[in-house]
């Protein structure tokens, strides 16, 4: 393992540059470009009255609460947000993700298991505290939530108070992650979010008072102005935190999706190749630092249950991230939200309005949506094992899905992936496969030789690096 994590630290930004493509981040398989419109509220309310979901003997939920509201637009931001000072408006939206979990818990057992919960946004602690008890109290009188659960939610430091903190403390989160993106104080001005390493860390120990654990702050490279050393210094910042965890992304710059980002100067912006560059930098930090890779572009100290997991070929995968639970079934409640139910995917409008429109007729808000054939399943088993722990045994899955002869099964995918050994991607021994650590660094890339539905020509996916 020591050797191992020596050759990941020796990043090679040539041959990176070399490999990185467009292509799918998997957060699932099939991906969103292959989801219909075809399947909406009548299909999804339909595909919840026959699922094993319903069952009270089923293992536990994973919930998800998106709530879209923050007070300022970062410029780089490519989430699905509202822009307001009115904390009123949480009021109302409330009273709708109350009916949108009575209506799926219609055909659910009464007081299902929930065993991971996670707040997004937007800005969850745009919520006041009245209105965080209130949304606890909406989601904990449908649901069992097990205090020995992962309560987790995403904080801006820049809104988020102490005693917002201790509220949330009290009901049982014990898991937070920090949004902090950069500590230059020029490219916190370029991208509208100014924020200082002192008001993070003021926050930051509170929380860890408080008893929070596996805690996360995220970092992004790609943005405006950005520099190796602007990288460096901003991870050595971060590192003065201690988290346990670090993920480290990619700004994706597409202002005709999301207009507000042309308030940054695209100039300004690293080329492809620089920011493969600032990738390296900051990866190579954080595993100087003694932090271990995880996936695509998250890191974890050594004793880190992520960490741990990985090294036992445990880790799992949901749309909230990575995971050591078993992550079977995401419940997701919102504007925007994507559930994951049973080879099932359906995701919510994304207007707020749209939204509310949907369920005043007591429809489920469903814009789209998909459901997994034989293949798919199978297909998505082998995808998760590589996008988590860089293995895969084709046999074993392929056992586990009543097929007998995996190699047959997979000859066409065994011929690409032998290529891939030629390039020093991966290793291959009969039907067991594992990503180098060249090929961790694009594991994306091996990925996509298992994916059936990328040959329908659907696009748009940002590079792999």
């Amino acid at each position: 393992m020591h050797t191992e994590h020596n050759a990941a630290a020796d990043f090679d930004a040539d041959r990176v540059a070399a490999l990185s493509k467009p292509g799918p981040r998997y957060t699932s398989y099939p991906t969103v470009p292959a989801w219909s419109e075809d399947i909406g509220a009548p299909q999804w309310a339909e595909h919840l009255r026959h699922t094993a979901v319903g069952a009270s003997s089923e293992p536990p939920l994973s919930l998800y609460v998106h709530l879209p509201f923050c007070q300022e637009r970062c410029h780089y931001c490519g989430c699905n947000v509202v822009i307001t000072a009115r904390r009123e408006k949480a009021d109302r939206y409330i009273d709708y993700l109350a009916r949108e979990m009575d209506i799926v818990c219609a055909s659910l057992s009464r007081g299902r298991r929930v065993d991971q919960l996670h707040l997004g946004g937007g800005t969850p602690t745009f919520l006041d505290e009245v209105q965080l008890r209130r949304l606890w109290s909406e989601i904990a009188s449908r649901f069992d939530i097990d205090p020995e659960g992962e309560l987790a939610l995403e904080v801006d430091p820049r809104v988020t108070s102490e005693a917002q903190l201790d509220l949330l403390a009290e009901l049982g989160f014990n898991r937070v992650s920090f949004g902090v993106q950069t500590l230059d104080p020029a490219i916190q001005a370029a991208i509208g979010r100014v924020q200082s390493l002192e008001q993070t860390a003021k926050l930051w120990n509170h929380a860890r008072g408080l008893g929070f654990r596996g805690m996360n702050v995220d970092l992004i490279y790609g943005l405006p102005w950005q520099t190796v050393a602007t990288m460096r210094s901003s991870v050595q910042g971060v590192l003065q935190l201690a988290p346990e965890r670090v993920a480290l992304f990619g700004y994706a710059h597409v202002p005709w999706l999301h207009p507000h980002q042309n308030k940054l100067d695209a100039n300004a912006l690293p080329d492809p190749r620089q920011r493969i560059e600032l990738f390296g930098a900051g990866r190579t930090a954080l595993i100087e630092a003694g932090y271990e890779p995880i996936g695509m572009d998250h890191f974890a100290l050594p004793d880190d249950e992520l960490a741990v997991a990985l090294r036992e070929r445990r880790l799992r995968r949901s749309f909230q991230g990575y995971t050591t639970r078993a992550a079977g079934t995401t419940i997701a409640f919102g504007a925007s939200a994507i559930s994951d139910i049973d080879g099932g995917y359906a995701q919510n409008v994304k207007g707020i309005a749209d939204y509310f429109r949907h369920l005043d007729r007591g429809a489920l808000p469903i814009e789209r949506g998909y459901f997994l054939d034989d293949d798919d399943r199978l297909r998505r088993d082998v995808i998760t094992e590589l996008m988590c722990n860089f293995t895969v045994d084709l046999e074993e899955v392929a056992k586990r899905h009543g097929i007998d002869d995996a190699e047959a099964r997979f000859s066409a995918e065994l011929q690409r992936l032998d290529e891939l050994q030629e390039g020093e991607l991966v290793r291959r021994r009969g039907l067991f496969v594992s990503a180098t650590p060249l090929g961790r660094l694009v594991i994306r890339n091996v990925a996509m030789v298992f994916d059936a539905h990328l040959a329908g020509g659907r696009g748009g996916f940002s590079q792999t690096v």
